[in-house]
């Protein structure tokens, strides 16, 4: 059981103040939502810093739930996937991870490069648009939650695609919150 101790360790290491992996549901995005409020509370968090995180974070378990792939032939879960918040003196980083066919990565690698070239006015543009016009996927998503990420976090969107199997990617995605202050 050694690899308690060492999965500790590590999240002592990287700050982690709240982390879940397994399916997404309402019910599980309600009490990893509820244990990241408590925390940020503890912290004395200031309630601008809070709302991007909880909006960041709601839209990462929105996306989750919706996208993610079953990987495990062994197991049901409709919706696998590894949630993480860190925090440090400056930031917050937010990771999601979940599995996505791999006929979707390119798609996927290229909504995101095109969010994260655009300023704030492109943004803001691009997200009326979709709101406007976005033609929906079979899953519900037209990629406005990924515009939501962007604008709320302020930052570009780190991601990774780690091949699983001839049909499915594991989909990481990183998203840095800073506790500087500002909206």
């Amino acid at each position: 059981m050694k690899y308690i101790y060492d999965l500790h360790k590590t999240m002592l290491r990287q700050s982690m103040v709240v982390v879940y992996e397994g399916e997404v549901t309402q019910d599980i995005t309600k009490a990893v939502l509820a244990m990241t409020e408590r925390n940020m509370d503890a912290f004395g968090e200031a309630g601008n810093v809070k709302r991007k995180v909880f909006n960041v974070m709601v839209e990462c378990l929105q996306n989750v739930s919706k996208h993610a792939e079953n990987f495990d032939a062994e197991s049901n879960a409709k919706n696998n996937a590894l949630i993480s918040i860190g925090k440090d003196k400056e930031e917050y980083v937010i990771i999601s991870g979940n599995a996505v066919l791999n006929t979707d990565v390119q798609m996927i690698k290229g909504k995101i490069d095109q969010i994260n070239v655009m300023d704030d006015a492109e943004l803001k543009a691009l997200y009326k648009d979709i709101i406007k016009n976005g033609s929906m996927s079979a899953k519900g998503g037209a990629g406005l939650g990924l515009v939501d990420m962007r604008r709320k976090s302020g930052n570009q969107l780190g991601y990774d695609f780690e091949p699983i199997n001839e049909k499915l990617s594991f989909f990481s995605l990183k998203l840095v919150i800073s506790r500087g202050g500002g909206e």
